[in-house]
């Protein structure tokens, strides 16, 4: 029960970080939005680690294996923000949710595992349920929808390389290290792209970090007392969130489009997570 009170908390918090990227976004460049999640993301980690969790910290042991993991992420992150700058939340959300369908595909042909008919057609379902979202032919595709799938499919990527690089460094080491990577990164460029920033928008800044940060360490916490393919399914519950929050802030709401695609990708994703829950083909 713990495990799944702090998982679904992980997953009401994170669209409130994504609804106040999307409110800077339209004042500031979103690689300040960016800049701003990693920088206090990793301050904030730094500080909880070294005042309450001092026993993990820990220089990371397999440092290839985290740079990796963090690009990955990084650029999910990066894509997101970008394509939330643009589309509704709620758009954005359902497209990058085809990260599990894309990993289900990668750990066939990365990690050589065997996928058998039923898991494939649920990927086959989750591409129809992002035609549905995206409208080929009906719609002009932009950028911003272009990144929102790239999101997932990097998030994907993430996905596998945790699997395929299983690391022996500590959760909370590894929360620290993915700040100060995408900090680091973006540090480079936002340069820039940088206008000065007003005190509420430093507030907003700070908060998005804040909340960002709290809603990792809730999953970090909630996988201490559940294995994670067990509570992957959890993860969709974000999309309600996140649905209020652009329809309350933005007047966004999805339309009878993205809620079919919506529904589709959430069924194949949550099918392929309950399969490999059951190590079953």
């Amino acid at each position: 029960m713990k495990a799944v009170i702090l998982n679904i908390s992980a997953w009401m918090l994170l669209p409130l970080m994504d609804g106040i990227a999307k409110s800077l976004s339209q004042e500031i460049h979103f690689l300040q939005v960016v800049w701003g999640r990693y920088f206090f993301m990793a301050f904030f980690s730094i500080l909880i680690t070294f005042f309450f969790f001092k026993k993990y910290f820990v220089f990371p042991k397999l440092i290839k294996i985290q740079i990796l993991r963090s690009s990955f992420l990084f650029l999910s992150t990066v894509f997101f923000f970008y394509a939330i700058s643009i589309i509704s939340l709620a758009e954005a959300l359902t497209l990058s949710f085809i990260s599990p369908i894309i990993a289900t595909i990668l750990s066939f042909v990365i990690l050589k595992e065997k996928v058998g008919p039923r898991r494939w057609i649920a990927v086959v379902s989750g591409f129809i349920g992002v035609l549905f979202v995206i409208r080929p032919g009906f719609n002009e595709i932009n950028l911003a929808i272009i990144a929102a799938v790239g999101a997932g499919i990097c998030y994907a990527f993430y996905l596998i390389s945790t699997r395929k690089l299983s690391t022996v460094d500590s959760p909370l080491m590894t929360l620290i290290f993915t700040g100060l990577t995408g900090c680091i990164v973006i540090s480079i460029i936002v340069p820039f792209f940088w206008t000065w920033l007003s005190i509420s928008q430093w507030t907003l800044l700070i908060s998005l970090a804040g909340i960002g940060t709290m809603a990792h360490f809730c999953l970090i916490l909630s996988l201490r007392y559940a294995e994670a393919s067990k509570l992957a399914p959890l993860g969709y519950s974000e999309i309600i969130m996140n649905v209020i929050i652009g329809y309350y802030f933005f007047g966004d709401f999805p339309n009878h489009w993205i809620w079919t695609g919506l529904i589709i990708i959430v069924a194949s994703g949550i099918y392929i997570s309950l399969r490999e829950t059951k190590k079953t083909i």
